[in-house]
């Protein structure tokens, strides 16, 4: 059974950083892009934050987050990260990790179970 788990949420000041890292686990052949989302207080939707491509070539950012959001990978293992920098009480929110994995013949979308991120003014 496959799982993504994420760590490394928290509280912090605005204008702080924190690094969130998600590890993938199970029986698990490929790992295609990975993405990471958030949901905001009151927000029904999720959010695409940031996203980078199977071997790390590409990325992509929200406008939001340009410049001082960071996402890498170490395919190794298995892991994705979400550095964020100069953090605004807007980036408050839960967030996700998503990933194309491919377990058995096909690819398919796992999520993890979220970490809060909280960013006081």
């Amino acid at each position: 059974q496959v799982q993504l788990v994420e760590s490394g949420g928290g509280l912090v000041q605005a204008g702080g950083s924190l690094r969130l890292s998600c590890t993938a686990s199970g029986r698990i052949s490929e790992i295609n892009a990975m993405t990471w989302y958030r949901q905001g207080p009151g927000k029904q939707e999720r959010e695409l934050v940031a996203q980078i491509t199977r071997d790390g070539s590409t990325t992509y950012y929200a406008e939001s987050v340009k410049g001082r959001f960071t996402i890498s990978r170490d395919n190794i293992k298995k892991m994705v990260y979400l550095q964020m920098n100069s953090l605004k009480s807007e980036d408050t929110g839960v967030y996700f990790c998503n990933a194309d994995i491919k377990a058995s013949w096909r690819y398919e979308s796992y999520w993890g179970q979220g970490t809060q991120v909280t960013v006081s003014s």
